[in-house]
């Protein structure tokens, strides 16, 4: 079972779309689950692969990121893994086709949530038992899901604070490389004054020795 989808931009994490499963019987505490997802949209652009598992307790994030935007399906870790990539490529397809041009524009969260339509037809005809048995036969060229990452996710939200540890060492050593690049051209040019008035004075007293003690 789908239970939360979102959409993403994956440069910078802002959220574009999303929907929930409605089901009772479906966990009731996705509020959680949410707040990891959006973390993840802003870490998953870091991953060498544009597809992945990422488990988290009882439940499983498969992502796609295409074309800088991020697609999340969170599913129970009994749901075919092949359905639900093949699920993500569906809304992909529809997604790019819709708003693609608008995305790098946007600069407000869930500026897209009339998609929410869209996701909730999908994931009713991916989750019904004979669209799957239906679905099984048609998507036997998906590449093997078996060779698809699978990650935890405290590994890949560490690794993303990491990164951005980094990047932000990075640009702190960045800006000291350039004071100090400064400061050596304002030393370098101070000796160059220091030389050339060193020798200009002793240019002109070696003219008044000349002067006053040789003649």
């Amino acid at each position: 079972m789908v239970l939360l989808t979102l959409i993403g931009r994956s440069r910078d994490g802002l959220p574009l779309s999303a929907s929930t499963q409605d089901d009772e019987q479906a966990d009731r505490n996705l509020a959680d689950y949410q707040n990891q997802g959006k973390s993840l949209l802003k870490r998953l652009k870091d991953q060498a692969s544009h597809m992945g598992s990422v488990e988290s307790g009882p439940m499983v994030f498969h992502y796609l990121v295409e074309q800088d935007i991020c697609y999340l399906a969170l599913c129970e870790r009994t749901f075919s893994r092949r359905l639900a990539f093949s699920y993500l490529e569906d809304i992909a397809k529809e997604f790019a086709q819709e708003y693609l041009p608008s995305v790098a524009d946007v600069r407000r969260p869930y500026a897209f949530m009339e998609f929410e339509t869209y996701i909730n037809k999908a994931r009713k005809s991916y989750q019904d038992s004979r669209a799957r048995r239906h679905l099984t036969k048609l998507n036997d060229e998906l590449q093997d899901v078996q060779k698809i990452m699978v990650q935890n996710i405290e590994d890949v939200l560490q690794r993303g604070e990491n990164i951005s540890t980094l990047d932000t060492k990075a640009s702190h050593l960045s800006s000291m490389s350039k004071k100090y690049r400064s400061e050596a051209r304002y030393l370098n040019l101070r000796a160059s004054l220091a030389k050339k008035v060193a020798i200009v004075i002793l240019l002109v007293l070696f003219i008044l020795f000349v002067r006053y003690w040789v003649f």
